[in-house]
């Protein structure tokens, strides 16, 4: 089965590009990129993700794809350079030093950064890649693993207009939406914002479907009505049925949510913004990766609650 489902791509000039960083996210994203006409080479720091890339991706859109051994090395030559990897450090080994990306980029090129990263990271390496004459977006995506396959995903952006105008339309291969924030660090700030009305909104629903449950309710039932209303969203939407029946084996883990949390509270205690209830809501999921739930889906926040009934 392939990793991207069949979609149409708005037509735009073939670019050169790579992609480092191969993980659930970025294989598809990449590869709606060669679907769309684009050359594309990627790095990932596990060869074979690579390697198995390349095989799927045999001359999609018509060219010729490549695996590259450094971020230098997939980056040389590249109009734009896309990444989406783990972490701030993660990002630091492969844009900085003699093998990262950066050395690899000629002048005017672009960074466009996927991660989820802090707002700090972001400026550091706007700043690097200022002072080589290089251009980078901070650009994280929210939509997760189903939004990267169809190339759905909203992609927020901190950068200089020039830069991000130049790329939206080869980021569109893989994006519903490619906004502009603002300047850099904007993107991650505003990917802080998402985060923060997921861990409550998906707490609630849990609260409501646990309700329901120790009422004697038909919680499908109750979900298909109050769906009609104010309740509406799209974790209720999309998570309930698997909510109701304790399958959390897929989407965003837990690991992943308490990286993205501890960003933004970190950030919060910069700025003086006041979140209590996404500080509980983080030990809430500390509760769960005790429970040997690290990898399950951010909606098994209803598991801790099962757990104490």
């Amino acid at each position: 089965m392939s990793s991207t489902p069949s979609r149409t791509y708005e037509p735009t000039p073939a670019r050169k590009v790579a992609f480092l960083g191969l993980g659930v996210m970025g294989y598809p994203m990449a590869g709606h990129l060669a679907r769309a006409g684009h050359q594309v080479t990627v790095y990932n720091r596990t060869a074979t993700k690579s390697i198995a890339w390349c095989a799927e991706y045999a001359g999609a859109g018509g060219k010729n794809h490549a695996q590259a051994a450094t971020p230098r090395e997939a980056a040389r030559g590249a109009d734009i350079v896309f990444c989406c990897v783990g972490n701030d450090d993660d990002l630091r080994a492969v844009t900085l030093g003699a093998d990262g990306a950066f050395a690899g980029m000629e002048p005017g090129a672009i960074f466009v950064d996927h991660t989820t990263a802090s707002a700090e990271v972001a400026r550091e390496l706007y700043r690097a890649a200022r002072t080589l004459g290089l251009q980078f977006v901070d650009a994280p995506v929210s939509g997760g693993q189903a939004g990267a396959q169809n190339g759905q995903l909203t992609v927020m952006c901190g950068a200089d207009l020039a830069p991000f105008e130049a790329v939206r339309p080869t980021a569109m291969a893989f994006s519903r939406a490619f906004t502009r924030m603002g300047d850099s660090g904007a993107g991650q700030l505003t990917k802080m914002v998402n985060q923060i009305c997921i861990g409550g909104l998906v707490q609630g629903l849990a609260e409501a479907l646990h309700f329901a449950q120790c009422a004697g309710l038909d919680g499908q039932a109750a979900m298909e009505v109050i769906s009609k209303g104010a309740a509406q969203s799209w974790q209720l939407e999309n998570r309930h049925q698997t909510m109701l029946a304790g399958k959390f084996d897929f989407g965003f883990a837990v690991d992943w949510m308490r990286k993205d949390l501890s960003i933004l509270l970190e950030e919060a205690r910069r700025n003086g913004a006041q979140l209590p209830v996404t500080a509980l809501v983080d030990q809430f999921y500390s509760d769960v990766q005790a429970m040997g739930g690290g990898r399950w889906d951010t909606s098994s926040l209803i598991a801790r609650l099962k757990q104490r009934s």
